[in-house]
């Protein structure tokens, strides 16, 4: 079946729930048992709720796997995959990460002996470059969250292997409806549902999925073991995204590139990012692996940063927020919001500059949305 359909009718089946269209929120912390370990497969929410099933399923069946698996948020989910490794162990990472990978990354995992070494992965020679005897995975955006960096996920998965380390590609931004990092060789694909899978911002969720059955059990456990559930009500949330999620990014992509046009055209605009332009790196790449090139686009201005705050605050249309892939059009400044946890020379060096600008462009008339960022580009 054709990804909307599934996205509309996987992962639950109304005859087996007295007819309900939609998934029942299971708004319940145990199950009765019959006899000690005898139940009807649920026992205590943590390991599972028949909510959560549903969104388990359909999370499998978007993104072409077989074991989905649901977070209390995305970050939750990428600790989940971290606990693969064991101290000492190595991870190669793209080095534009979001900075809530950064930081779990440099200030947790790094305390108990896990090592990382951060490169530009839009070049596959860097990648593999970076590989040591102990590197045991591989860790990628692409798109990339700010610069929209894409990497080509099947040359990179095919490195991994040759060094017997797991792929784990974060597909927040580009998302199933447009990219499938698994069908690309790709071991584990992460989410933060937060985003485009719920859409409208109103819940936040992460999720894992695998094509592997033997790792979608350990990634299983870890689960369980650790905890970072999501409630029954936030499953329901991001089960009912889903249902929308093609209509959405479609309607969101349209309108990102009437953005980019006009951002073009601004004398104020010195530089865009967007994988649909066919000087931005790897653009090729992009055209092959994506259906489209996603509603995210960053920009920076010829201006300082304080005219930078002045074009991302107090517009009418665009809301200020550190959020993306909702309904609602968001911007927001990267060096002080979402990446401020990265060492700025750090950001110096992987070309993040401190005036960039990044757009979550939303499903409003795209003419409001440029005529308000046209307002604020004025403002300076």
């Amino acid at each position: 079946m054709h990804f909307d359909t599934r996205a509309i009718h996987d992962g639950f089946d109304p005859q087996k729930h007295f007819g309900a269209v939609n998934p029942p929120v299971f708004l319940s912390s145990t199950f009765a048992q019959t006899a000690p370990g005898k139940h009807q497969g649920f026992d205590y929410a943590r390991s599972g709720n028949p909510t959560r099933q549903a969104l388990e399923g359909v999370l499998a069946s978007i993104e072409n796997g077989t074991r989905g698996l649901a977070f209390s948020s995305g970050v939750g989910a990428t600790d989940c995959v971290l606990k693969l490794l064991n101290a000492g162990e190595h991870v190669v990472v793209a080095d534009d990460v979001y900075g809530g990978t950064f930081r779990i990354f440099d200030k947790t995992f790094k305390r108990f002996g896990v090592e990382f070494t951060f490169v530009d992965t839009t070049n596959v020679a860097n990648i593999k470059s970076a590989f040591t005897p102990k590197t045991r995975m591989l860790f990628l955006e692409s798109p990339s969250n700010p610069l929209l960096k894409v990497a080509d996920i099947s040359a990179a998965a095919t490195i991994a292997r040759e060094f017997g380390a797991l792929t784990i590609v974060d597909n927040t931004f580009a998302t199933p409806y447009l990219q499938n990092p698994l069908d690309l060789g790709a071991d584990v694909v992460l989410h933060s549902a937060t985003k485009y899978l719920g859409g409208h911002s109103d819940v936040v969720l992460g999720a894992l999925v695998t094509k592997d059955e033997k790792l979608g059990q350990k990634l299983s456990f870890n689960q369980n073991a650790s905890g970072a559930v999501p409630g029954a009500l936030d499953c329901y949330l991001v089960h009912r995204g889903i249902k929308t999620l093609g209509v959405r990014v479609e309607r969101s992509c349209d309108n990102a590139e009437r953005v980019v046009q006009f951002l073009s055209k601004h004398s104020k605009v010195k530089k865009i990012y967007y994988p649909a332009l066919p000087f931005h790196k790897n653009h090729d790449i992009a055209r092959r692996q994506m259906k489209r090139f996603g509603a995210m686009i960053s920009f920076e201005i010829n201006g300082s940063v304080a005219d930078g705050v002045k074009v991302v605050s107090g517009r009418k249309v665009w809301t200020l927020g550190e959020s993306l892939g909702g309904v609602e059009s968001l911007l927001e400044h990267p060096a002080s919001m979402t990446h401020a946890s990265i060492p700025p020379e750090m950001r110096k060096e992987i070309g993040l500059d401190d005036g960039l600008i990044r757009l979550s462009v939303g499903i409003e008339h795209v003419d409001d949305l440029i005529e308000d960022l046209a307002a604020g580009l004025a403002s300076f």
